[in-house]
């Protein structure tokens, strides 16, 4: 008998989505609309909505996480920072310890599923949504293709579940019940992340943004009010002792329809006197205003700097820290989240697919690649340095740490062709001095170039000793030697000849030492 990863027993291979069971109460789900909660949020009803989400009524609080990713465009971008982040990793199915064949050909098998799905991206995407709501859910709708058995992922909306009376870590479907309808087992793609640690209803990160995000409601309220009167002076309306309720309240729109309008009519006998223009200024505002989002971003991304720069503390040095911090928040989401998949998705694909499946203590995982290329100029100038002093470096641990991946049989591969010699006639000595170098073969190669380059010395000199010969004095000596062109390519070309023999002469004896 199949069991999830819960024992919790599979009756019949999984059919038909558990949310259109006609048995039960939880297709009126389908009829859920949110009552957007954060109309006229107030610190008590604040509080109201997170006390009864400890007590197991998640609906308000996945709700007003909901408004206020919508309605705050600062929480919106960093939250997008954070789970877009996810989506340009590499990922790959690990088989368990010492697999078998028949493993491995089932971890291939998985890993092929998993990379023709198109909706795999979009399945990672909706799984993050549970850094900010505490958890999110995914309906698993079982097909069967080409005689594999191939869940399709329906988002869920949070506000569907509600934590247990007895065990508030388990989540359960609203039935209209008072625990709840049980999941249903191969039947969801549940991820409940934690932000920190506690019930899964105090783990969202709504919890932490909702503060200031409320106060910053508030700033930005007052600031409007502010700007709409700001500069115009106060209008203070008179009216005669005896006037009647009609009378005042036709005073009183004039007074303030007058600032917009410019003009209006009052009674005779009435009066408005303009005072002082309103003053003031929009610092403290502003001032709330950036530490509610400085606050928002420090809980989302761990930092400031990445995504906001003051211009005084905000340096390079430190924006790397926080950049740092913030590949610490992607690592862990992306293995909360890798966690959840292999649960929930790569085991009961397992489970109905795979032949050599024998329970959940041989389960394959799914990994996210988090490891960081390392410095490849690095590696390239010190590397070679190892290899002289013959230790034992894998080629493996290198294209591992440098991401390099293994080249398939048959793939073409970079290579250094070897560099020409500039003189071809010592093009065959210098490649046997480069194999096996030896003194008999370094003095050879010297007597050549010395052979070489003395017919060279000896035109210079000669050419030289001429115009010595031929002066009649030192200045016009030194005007002809100005004057002279000496061809210099040829010797050169020795000279080169000579320090690549002498590297190769120094490299011999290096390898001498060290044996």
């Amino acid at each position: 008998m199949l069991v999830d990863l819960y024992g919790n027993p599979l009756s019949s291979e999984p059919d038909e989505m558990q949310s259109l069971l006609d048995e039960s109460k939880i297709a009126g789900l389908y009829q859920h609309y949110s009552e957007h909660p954060s109309r006229g949020l107030t610190p008590a009803k604040l509080a109201g909505i997170l006390l009864q989400a400890e007590q197991g009524d998640l609906i308000s609080q996945c709700e007003l996480a909901e408004d206020i990713e919508e309605k705050d465009g600062h929480i919106f971008s960093e939250l997008q920072k954070r789970r877009r982040a996810l989506l340009g990793l590499e990922w790959q199915i690990v088989p368990p310890r010492n697999p078998s064949e028949a493993e491995l050909a089932d971890v291939a098998l998985l890993t092929e599923l998993m990379e023709d799905r198109t909706d795999l991206e979009a399945i990672i995407f909706n799984l993050s949504d549970a850094i900010l709501k505490g958890f999110a859910a995914q309906e698993l709708e079982w097909q069967t293709i080409e005689g594999m058995r191939i869940p399709q992922c329906h988002w869920r909306d949070p506000a569907w579940f509600q934590t247990h009376p007895q065990d508030r870590n388990q989540l359960r479907l609203r039935d209209n019940s008072h625990e709840g309808a049980a999941l249903q087992p191969f039947g969801w793609l549940m991820h409940q992340h934690a932000a920190k640690s506690g019930y899964v209803g105090r783990t969202a990160l709504a919890r932490v943004l909702a503060w200031p995000y409320l106060f910053k409601t508030y700033s930005v309220r007052d600031l409007a009010e502010f700007l709409e009167i700001y500069g115009l002076p106060l209008r203070l309306g008179k009216y005669p002792t005896g006037a009647n309720e009609k009378e005042k309240a036709t005073l009183l729109r004039a007074v303030m329809s007058i600032g917009h309008n410019a003009g209006g009519i009052i009674p005779r006998g009435m009066e408005i006197d303009f005072q002082e223009a309103s003053k003031g200024t929009s610092t403290p505002f502003e001032a709330m205003m950036n530490w509610c989002e400085r606050t928002q971003s420090k809980a989302i991304l761990g930092g400031t700097l990445t995504s906001q720069a003051d211009g005084k503390s905000s340096t390079n040095a430190l924006g790397n820290v926080h950049n740092e911090v913030r590949q610490e928040l992607r690592d862990s989401d992306a293995k909360q989240i890798a966690a959840a998949i292999t649960r929930d998705l790569i085991y009961p694909m397992y489970a109905l697919n795979g032949p050599s499946f024998s329970g959940p203590h041989r389960l394959p995982r799914f990994e996210f690649d988090l490891s960081e290329p390392e410095d490849l100029a690095y590696y390239a100038q010190h590397l070679p340095e190892l290899v002289k002093l013959n230790v034992p470096v894998p080629t493996k641990w290198v294209t591992d740490k440098l991401q390099i991946p293994e080249p398939k049989e048959g793939e073409a591969v970079l290579s250094l062709q070897a560099s020409s010699v500039p003189n071809a006639a010592l093009k065959a000595g210098f490649a046997a001095l480069n194999a096996t170098p030896q003194d008999d073969n370094v003095t050879e190669m010297a007597d050549k170039l010395g052979e070489q380059l003395a017919p060279l010395q000896d035109d210079l000199i000669n050419q030289v000793r001429r115009l010595v010969t031929e002066a009649d004095s030192f200045e016009q000596l030194k005007t002809e030697l100005m004057a002279l062109k000496l061809d210099h390519k040829e010797m050169a070309q020795v000279m080169g000849d000579a320090l690549y023999i002498a590297g190769l002469g120094g490299r011999y004896d290096l390898i001498e030492e060290a044996l």
